[in-house]
């Protein structure tokens, strides 16, 4: 552990750093994956307080959103699952929830689209892999938040626009597994993904594995790139401060090309050493490193030109080509600007979706601040859910998308294979027909009733 933590403390002062690390990364980065597998194994490593000692362990877990007695409570009823994936087993209460579903949350990766068109108009192969890189990395901040987002409904959409050329659309498409599906597009790029949450329950703590398939296609150059992002760890889940952090490998390859970024994301050690910092190189196709890319995935990513031993090309400097916008001051959620915009009607789309997550009651009465009159909705919300299930079954029907058809494809991913979704093109058809009417929409949206549902008969 020691040395490792060291090492991710220099990544900041570049050359020194590089020389050590670069013979680990040589061949994609294989004996950096080792390392990192066994730290996950090592289930004793708790940091309590990631920012400071752990003698304030007592004074952290006071600070917790749940009284003591319900942590007990709770823990009574969870440790009997201990080593089990909980994704859809357990009911949680909406105090630890946040206002956002997970097919919203999947839209904050769009928050610096930006860098996706600068790699598509980058004329350099490894500038343009070290820009869609840094973009990948740039969503970590926010998914560091602690509040838990609600399980989207069967049926459930999320729509976003005005938001730097940009369409996005999700669509939850299974309930058992969870699982949601996104297309989104703009002059530059579409981005497609698959995704579904694998998790292990290990006391105190979660481990979450991203079971995905992420494809971003950049239309200059007509180059597909596949994403493979490095598993989650959720500590002191019941007891103590709740905190997230990314460990592992973060690969990106360029599917049309063979060239490939790997990034490795620094565990956290004791007093927060080598927390937040992501370091790594481009590699050409014959498996050279071009480009070192180094930072933390809470502030910046930089980058600069490198030899075939990952040293500093003589004469180049260091870029930073990413930095986090600034940050809501004393946010309840620890939003950023960009997740309130994600809430927000004005990123809607004329003639909403009455299936789209804002209009969730649950979710809404949690932003007005109505805890109570969140829960009791969820719970509603959830035995719908149900009953559409029974007449669905009843019928010998299954639950067909909207908007995303189900592929023959099975991609196999690192945490287990996954049923691959493609964009059918429909919503694309759908908003032209609504942008060339010539009514003007003016309902009020937050007067439209939330309804996901297949059948009606199940949401009265």
């Amino acid at each position: 552990m020691g040395s490792k933590d060291q090492a991710g403390g220099a990544a900041s002062s570049g050359g020194g750093f590089f020389s050590s690390f670069a013979a680990g990364m040589r061949s994609w980065g294989t004996a950096v994956h080792k390392s990192v597998n066994g730290l996950l194994g090592y289930e004793g490593l708790e940091v309590i307080n990631p920012e400071g000692g752990t003698d304030d362990a007592e004074e952290e877990a006071l600070r917790g959103r749940w009284k003591q007695e319900d942590r007990d409570s709770y823990w009574k009823m969870m440790h009997k699952y201990i080593g089990s994936d909980v994704t859809s087993l357990v009911t949680l209460p909406v105090i630890i929830f946040e206002p956002m579903t997970m097919i919203q949350k999947m839209a904050e990766l769009m928050e610096y689209c930006e860098l996706l068109d600068k790699a598509d108009e980058c004329e350099d192969p490894y500038m343009r892999m070290a820009y869609a890189s840094a973009w990948a990395v740039s969503v970590y901040y926010a998914y560091q938040r602690t509040w838990k987002p609600f399980n989207p409904i069967l049926g459930e959409t999320y729509e976003m626009v005005n938001h730097k050329g940009i369409t996005f659309l999700a669509e939850q498409v299974s309930h058992h597994p969870p699982m949601g599906v996104a297309h989104c597009e703009n002059e530059h790029f579409t981005y497609d993904i698959s995704s579904k949450l694998k998790t292990k329950f290990l006391g105190n703590s979660l481990d979450v594995y991203p079971v995905g398939r992420t494809r971003v296609t950049l239309k200059k150059s007509g180059v597909v790139l596949d994403l493979v992002p490095p598993p989650t760890k959720v500590n002191n889940l019941i007891f103590g401060r709740t905190w997230v952090d990314s460990l592992g490998e973060m690969v990106l390859t360029n599917l049309t090309t063979g060239d490939k970024v790997v990034l490795y994301f620094q565990p956290c050690g004791w007093f927060g050493a080598g927390r937040y910092e992501v370091d790594g190189y481009v590699y050409s196709a014959e498996e050279e490193p071009k480009v070192m890319i180094t930072g933390k995935w809470n502030t910046a990513m930089s980058c600069q030109p490198c030899d075939q031993e990952g040293e500093p090309l003589p004469g180049s400097e260091l870029q930073e080509i990413w930095r986090l916008a600034p940050t809501p001051q004393n946010d309840k959620y620890q939003y950023t600007h960009f997740a309130h915009k994600i809430n927000s009607f004005d990123t809607a789309p004329k003639k909403l979706l009455a299936s789209d997550s804002r209009l969730r009651p649950d979710r809404y009465a949690l932003e007005k601040g109505d805890m109570s009159k969140s829960g009791s909705e969820k719970s509603r919300l959830e035995e719908q859910q149900r009953a559409e299930k029974r007449t669905r079954e009843a019928k010998g029907e299954k639950f067909t998308p909207r908007w995303f058809n189900l592929t023959d494809v099975v991609a196999p991913t690192p945490w287990g294979d996954l049923e691959i979704y493609e964009y059918n093109g429909k919503y694309t058809e759908h908003r032209a027909a609504i942008d060339s009417s010539n009514v003007a929409d003016e309902t009020d949206v937050t007067s439209i009733e939330f309804n996901p549902w297949q059948y009606g008969s199940s949401s009265s």
